[in-house]
């Protein structure tokens, strides 16, 4: 049986770093974005719809069947570690616990909010001359400016507001134990560092990892996800310099320039 952990934060904020990093060790195995988390709560949520399992509920059955579906997904996966990435994860922390049966660990990939925002504002503007976004396409006359990009991309059914709402519900319920999170100022500033503490809360062994050689291993077509470059990094991590209020303009620079929760979590 696998060792399975989660990675799941907000997007722009390193996780795909964060995964090819752990890959270089040998025991690691971090996924691209994973749909295997769809897949169960696609059988969580249709599961009653079925004529015979409405006449005749088997509550534990349907378990059964989502257990043994993520549970046998890495499966033929060499490594004995797996890092079963979907930003999802974080707000379905119960349902990973109730199928796994025990406590999880999950990797949260934090960052500025501002940062968040003006890196989403760099790939617009590096492809906006021959692709049009999702948001764009769903929200066109609010995308006509950087702030209207910028509040868009903070809409609850979009990428980044979604997992700001869902990182924070886990922390409000109480699920911090279970929540590593990783600043992205920090995994690019002081890498060493920033990855002996997730072994140390992985309770692993330390690897020595070559921060200046970090093979990208994970592979993705971003077209897919309507992003082109969504998931592509640079082979040497290092701190990354962001003029957001340049990007997103000063009204919203101003409006999310506080707006990490995490970091205030604890001053009442």
């Amino acid at each position: 049986m696998k060792t399975l952990h989660f990675i799941a934060g907000f997007p722009r904020a390193g996780s795909t770093l964060l995964c090819n990093i752990l890959n270089q060790n040998p025991r690691f195995h971090a996924t691209s974005t994973s749909g295997i988390l769809e897949i169960v709560l696609a059988i969580r949520n249709q599961w009653e719809n079925v004529t015979a399992f409405a006449a005749s509920p088997n509550k534990e059955g349907k378990t059964q069947v989502m257990r043994g579906i993520l549970n046998s997904y890495h499966e033929e996966v060499e490594r004995p570690v797996v890092f079963d990435k979907s930003r999802g994860w974080v707000g379905k922390i119960d349902l990973a616990e109730h199928l796994l049966g025990a406590r999880v660990k999950i990797l949260v990939p934090v960052r500025s909010i501002v940062d968040i925002l003006a890196s989403f504002e760099k790939l617009y503007r590096a492809n906006a001359h021959d692709w049009e976004f999702p948001q764009e396409k769903t929200n066109y006359h609010a995308w006509q400016t950087m702030e209207g990009r910028a509040n868009v991309l903070m809409q609850d059914n979009q990428p980044v507001g979604l997992a700001y709402n869902q990182i924070r519900d886990s922390l409000d319920r109480g699920f911090e134990g279970r929540m590593h999170l990783v600043e992205f100022e920090d995994l690019t500033c002081d890498p060493k560092e920033t990855m002996a503490e997730i072994y140390k809360f992985l309770d692993e062994d330390l690897f020595e990892h070559d921060f200046n050689n970090v093979e990208q291993v994970t592979h993705e077509n971003d077209d897919i996800h309507g992003i082109p470059g969504l998931h592509t990094i640079r082979p040497k991590v290092e701190p990354v310099v962001v003029n957001a209020a340049g990007l997103i303009g000063n009204n919203a620079f101003n409006q999310y320039y506080d707006a990490q929760f995490w970091r205030h979590k604890d001053d009442n």
